[in-house]
């Protein structure tokens, strides 16, 4: 009898930037909640953020040049390169650094998780193609999750804490938005230029949002500098590998950091934190997984 043609194997180069993302960025939560935890001496939180990616963004293009590698940017470039600075860095990863200096990484991270289904809800209204009964169950077991774990603090939260978990709710939206954006019009740069470009830029609009909220100087501690030097270096080399891995991989593979990360951070915050894990907590991140799951699952039989 003839056999299916296998299907064709991943880079190696590709699967081994996805396992970068999978173990640096499950460690990032912990960093950015040290870094301007203001309990614990943290920075202010738009100051922390510009200055980390100003930095990680000089570092990467400083290496690239010494790589011999081209840093000017083509015209065709700009737009992707101004719609990273909006949707991934000031509207995902500044929402939720903004968000941790009041919840803990663990929480942060659970509600980040649900960044695939918000792709695919983006994706599907870019196709203008209706989702199908199965991926319409998966949203909607997705967002019972999300519900699940903002239910009892929005109920019982005043104005201030309902509006960091609407932060953390906006978050994952405007990182999907950047992720199917990096997808869909790649740059002509190499992956260390553009994500030193895109950190750069983007650590240059959160200096100027620091300066428009008039956060104060602060007075970091010493582990706050120690986990922001972590984020510069180690998390800022970790963007090379999401652009990397975009490039050479199924954006549903790539996406599915989602399933490792919260379950990372989770670990992380309770063993180096003592941050508190509850039954709803682990309720509603089961279901937003099962809903990531399902979403994935969709994804890959139909395409």
């Amino acid at each position: 009898m003839p056999t299916s043609p296998r299907p064709a194997a991943y880079p190696r180069s590709g699967l081994f930037h996805l396992a970068i993302l999978y173990t640096v960025w499950s460690t990032t939560y912990l960093a950015i909640r040290v870094a301007v935890d203001p309990a614990h001496g943290g920075f202010p939180p738009f100051r922390m953020a510009g200055w980390r990616l100003v930095a990680a963004g000089l570092l990467i293009l400083i290496l690239a040049r010494f790589g011999s590698r081209s840093l000017r940017p083509a015209r065709a470039d700009l737009p992707t390169l101004l719609g990273a600075t909006v949707f991934l860095w000031m509207g995902g990863n500044g929402l939720v650094t903004w968000a941790e200096t009041r919840e803990e990484s663990v929480y942060a991270a659970l509600l980040i998780a649900a960044t695939p289904i918000w792709t695919a809800i983006i994706e599907a209204l870019l196709d203008r193609r209706r989702p199908s009964r199965r991926l319409a169950l998966a949203l909607v077991v997705g967002f019972a999750g999300i519900t699940v774990l903002t239910g009892p603090k929005l109920w019982g939260a005043p104005l201030a804490g309902s509006g960091t978990l609407i932060a953390l709710l906006i978050a994952p939206l405007s990182w999907g938005a950047g992720s199917v954006l990096q997808a869909r019009r790649p740059v002509t740069l190499s992956p260390l230029v553009s994500a030193g470009w895109q950190q750069l830029m983007g650590g240059v609009a959160m200096c100027l949002l620091s300066l428009a909220a008039v956060e104060p100087a602060g007075h970091p501690s010493t582990a706050a500098w120690l986990a922001w030097l972590y984020l510069v270096v180690v998390g800022g080399l970790a963007v090379v590998s999401f652009i990397q891995a975009l490039r050479v991989l199924p954006t549903r593979l790539v996406m599915t950091y989602a399933y490792v990360n919260p379950v990372g951070a989770a670990l992380c915050g309770w063993l180096l934190l003592d941050e508190h894990i509850g039954w709803s907590t682990v309720f509603g991140a089961l279901l937003v997984l099962l809903g990531v799951a399902g979403v994935f699952r969709e994804r890959y039989a139909s395409g």
